[in-house]
């Protein structure tokens, strides 16, 4: 495990560590989760992107053209 200096305002600060009070959580560990969600975003939208960059729309209109045409389920209405 690495050691990280990090220079924050003051009124950041303190909304750190009233938010780590508050879910009884160490500052070290909110701050290391809130990056690690940001990490996890950060990578799952780049997935996507490559993911949609390898779609097709002809490839997509042929499976939706295997769907059977009925009326929606209740609850599922537009």
């Amino acid at each position: 495990m690495s050691t990280m200096s990090l220079r924050l305002p003051d009124y950041l600060h303190n909304s750190i560590r009233e938010i780590a009070d508050t879910e009884h959580i160490s500052v070290n560990q909110l701050v290391m989760t809130a990056i690690a969600e940001k990490v996890s975003a950060l990578a799952t939208e780049k997935y996507l992107n490559t993911m949609a960059a390898k779609g097709s729309v002809q490839a997509f209109d042929q499976v939706m053209a295997k769907v059977k045409k009925r009326q929606p389920l209740p609850g599922d209405e537009m």
